[in-house]
């Protein structure tokens, strides 16, 4: 028998396009002497549907699209991911599904038992856990199949009492088969290979995965679908952040013509660069927009952003606004204009200090006797979020957000100033990772300034100012950050790492206390394991400080 596994960019709620899709590479693979060909975890719909669940008609398109795909399926089967009504009275209303459809008829429907309720996850909000598996019989060949999370309750602390493949397996199948909406993280590539790998492993059969690329909003899919022999031993890996095709021959339970294999990792941060791209690329098609404007300071940080934003939309397509202040250094203007001239973005030179000076003249009645603080600071700050909300309302621009995680976490940016946005483009990634990002951005030839990368990183907000005014240095900063973001120690547990006690607990009160900022940020593409946004869900006002 030969399987076909397409791996394929979906887009949540858009009926027409996925089903489409769906339907072109059944007949792509019926073409390649397919015999079977699967699709991803809710593909008819796109993942995370959310609360589009909840309205009927969104269920009812759902089946229309199901009856739709099956009318293609001749001389070749299909499993497809979708939402399917729960019959009985009791329990939710839907179950997260998939169809084994042959010869136009839906023979038969595999429910996800497992229903994840963690980090970006909210499985468990919609859909009933299955209670009940039976194996798939197709061309004299037993197929477990199983949804994403269903094979993950192998490692030494399940979350789950029950694993769906301890029922499969006492019918003796002959393969196993996982559809995944697998979110990328830079670490999660070598998580989902050794837990399934385990699996194999652990049931003595070959394994046959299908995961989804593209982005929906802030999550990102990175494909990366896999292929498994009984042994838990790697045969094969399909490309990442892109569609692709693969056709495998199964014979009795062996998957034939290939051997072990090494797995080999992108770096980090090439992963970060190549999901930063598709989150932005998706983000723009999927809402049918194509220009992008964003404010250029000179820095590092903006820099990268309107690289990305080049690569991802093309330069002809990006609007790069220089917004010098009073305190503006001329290096910072010529390093913008160096970047937009190695990219060959638009860009437009609006200088803030007019409309500053007149805020402080509107307010100097108010603020009588009182010294320049941080609030002229912010009016700065917020003079340059006008002018590129005014850019993005008067030519359709979509404004894109260029603040790194380390100011994300510790409140280092103005509300309605440089946090404004529609996307956050770097929000998940720390200042650290960002000189790294514009490394590996210059490999091939310096297109970021290298001024913009050494110098001093400052928001110019005063008459010479350094981020380092404010805060401890990166390096300690994001060491600190990333154990008590991604990692969720205690201060206790980091001071005990050898940290300074009263920096620690410092840039922790900084964090929570920032928590009233985040709330108000736009989505941030997420690319490490604890993002800011639905997977870090942090009270305002508690009084908790770790």
């Amino acid at each position: 028998m030969k399987i076909a596994l397409a791996q394929l960019n979906y887009h949540v709620g858009n009926f027409e396009n996925n089903t489409k899709k769906i339907i072109e590479h059944i007949k792509l693979a019926k073409a390649d002497g397919a015999d079977l060909v699967v699709f991803a975890e809710l593909a008819v719909c796109g993942y995370p549907p959310r609360d589009f669940l909840e309205f009927e008609e969104f269920i009812s398109l759902c089946e229309d699209a199901g009856k739709e795909i099956a009318e293609h399926c001749t001389g070749i089967a299909c499993i497809v991911g979708l939402p399917v009504r729960n019959e009985q009275i009791a329990g939710k209303d839907l179950y997260n599904a998939a169809y084994f459809i042959q010869d136009k008829q839906i023979k038969s429907i595999a429910r996800k038992a497992l229903l994840p309720n963690y980090d970006v996850f909210d499985e468990y909000r919609y859909f009933e856990p299955a209670t009940s598996f039976e194996c798939i019989d197709f061309m004299g060949t037993k197929i477990a199949l199983t949804i994403c999370e269903d094979l993950w309750n192998i490692n030494n602390n399940p979350l789950y009492v029950s694993n769906p493949m301890d029922a499969l397996i006492q019918e003796k199948p002959d393969v196993m088969i996982n559809i995944a909406a697998s979110p990328f993280s830079y670490q999660h590539d070598d998580e989902r290979r050794i837990v399934l790998a385990d699996n194999a492993k652990k049931y003595s059969l070959p394994l046959l995965y299908v995961n989804q690329i593209g982005a929906q909003t802030e999550l990102i899919f990175d494909g990366g679908s896999m292929v498994f022999d009984q042994n838990g031993n790697m045969l094969d890996e399909m490309g990442y952040f892109k569609e692709d095709l693969k056709v495998y021959e199964l014979v009795g339970s062996v998957i034939a013509g290939y051997k072990p294999m090494e797995h080999k990792p992108m770096s980090d941060i090439a992963q970060i660069h190549d999901a930063l791209v598709l989150g932005i690329k998706d983000y723009f098609v999927k809402s049918g927009f194509s220009k992008a404007v964003l404010g250029l300071s000179g820095g590092i940080d903006s820099a990268i952003v309107c690289a990305l934003a080049c690569c991802a939309l093309g330069a002809e397509n990006v609007m790069a606004v220089l917004m010098p202040s009073k305190y503006s250094s001329d290096h910072s203007i010529k390093d913008a204009l160096d970047l937009v001239e190695n990219f060959g973005c638009q860009h437009e030179i609006i200088s803030i200090a007019e409309a500053a000076d007149a805020f402080d003249s509107m307010m100097a009645l108010a603020f009588k006797g009182q010294a320049f603080n941080l609030t002229e600071e912010n009016i700065q700050a917020r003079s340059r979020g006008i002018v590129v909300m005014a850019m993005s309302n008067k030519f359709g621009y979509i404004l894109l957000n260029t603040s790194n995680k380390s100011e994300c976490a510790v409140g280092y940016g103005t509300l309605y100033g440089d946090m404004c946005g529609a996307i956050g483009v770097i929000g998940d990634v720390y200042k650290t990772q960002i000189y790294e990002l514009a490394e590996y951005i210059n490999k091939d030839g310096v297109v970021i300034p290298v001024n913009t990368i050494v110098k001093p990183p400052s928001a110019e907000l005063r008459p010479g100012q350094k981020d380092s005014d404010s805060l401890p240095d990166y390096d300690t900063l994001d060491t600190i950050l990333f154990q008590f973001i991604e990692l969720k120690k205690s201060s206790k547990a980091i001071i005990e790492m050898g940290y300074d006690e009263a920096l620690v607990k410092r840039i922790i009160k900084m964090v929570n206390g920032a928590e009233f900022k985040r709330y108000q940020t736009p989505p941030i593409l997420r690319v490490s394991p604890k993002a800011f946004g639905s997977g870090r869900r942090m009270p305002i006002v508690g009084k908790y400080l770790a």
